[in-house]
């Protein structure tokens, strides 16, 4: 049986549907067509969602020095959440088009922040569409909420602590990229190819079934534990391109009942903002 703490089904929330609750939030998003999502969501949502932009809603500033997906500063990440009508009490339910890539980013904003009523819809929207739920073209005006925000400042790593960690043999560090990118055989995104020495590679997207729910938490378990070997899982540091997919490793561990490990935020793209850092290719740690 899958968490509800972390996922809940599609018949689950078709129940709640309405429930002042509830806060469901469209998470759709394309890295190269950016308002790809925005549109997908203004054509047919599930009812009464929000719809959070990454590179808007989800991102913070940009800087020399920055990943492309910085994490959003307090004040803005209220903001938000506040014209959702989010409240302590809110259940927060996030869904996108690709299994969670892009909703875990705002599950883990959530968790990071003190928000524990947060969960990722399983199978998200295609899902939803297959089983021909109920949908809407409305968008709902905004809200005003009262989150309540406590920074859990022990899940991030940063750049100069990522660097003082290499060749460290008591922290694990996952590669949450396609194995091509990971090897630096394909680079569609940013300008250097490649991963940080000592990272293991595992993509984010075999945390998934074929119809793009989660495998069940036992499987997930067994295969992160194999991947881990005797590292404790709150030694575990996850990147990917942008600190975007990584989040979806750490919502598999949490599913598994793994707990939290940690997440670089500024990942690969805000590794090699200083060419002196080192970089590796190929398929070996």
């Amino acid at each position: 049986m899958k968490s509800i703490r972390d996922l809940i089904q599609t018949e689950e929330l078709d129940q709640i549907l309405g429930n002042p609750e509830v806060v469901i939030v469209d998470c759709r998003f394309d890295l190269f067509q950016t308002e790809w999502g925005r549109e997908q969501y203004r054509q047919s949502h599930i009812p009464g969602a929000y719809y959070a932009h990454l590179d808007e809603d989800l991102t913070g500033v940009r800087t020399p020095q920055t990943g492309r997906h910085p994490l959003p500063d307090a004040e803005a990440f209220v903001r938000l959440l506040s014209a959702w009508g989010v409240t302590p009490n809110s259940l927060v339910v996030a869904y996108d088009q690709n299994g969670g890539a892009f909703a875990a980013r705002l599950w883990w904003m959530l968790r990071y922040w003190g928000h524990e009523r947060a969960c990722v819809l399983d199978g998200g929207w295609e899902k939803w569409l297959r089983e021909r739920r109920k949908t809407a073209t409305e968008i709902p005006a905004p809200s005003k909420g009262t989150p309540w925000l406590t920074p859990k400042n022990d899940w991030l790593i940063s750049t100069e602590e990522m660097a003082s960690i290499l060749g460290n043999n008591q922290w694990k560090i996952i590669d949450a990229r396609a194995p091509q990118r990971y090897s630096g055989e394909e680079e569609p995104i940013d300008p250097v190819a490649g991963h940080i020495p000592g990272a293991l590679n595992r993509f984010h997207g075999f945390n998934l079934a074929p119809d793009s729910t989660f495998l069940p938490p036992e499987t997930l378990r067994k295969q992160f534990l194999e991947l881990l070997g005797e590292t404790p899982p709150d030694h575990t540091i996850v990147y990917c391109g942008s600190g975007v997919t990584s989040c979806h490793h750490l919502l598999a561990m949490s599913i598994a009942g793994l707990g939290m490990g940690k997440l670089y935020a500024g990942s690969w793209s805000e590794w090699i903002r200083d060419p002196n850092r080192p970089i590796r290719r190929g398929n070996q740690p």
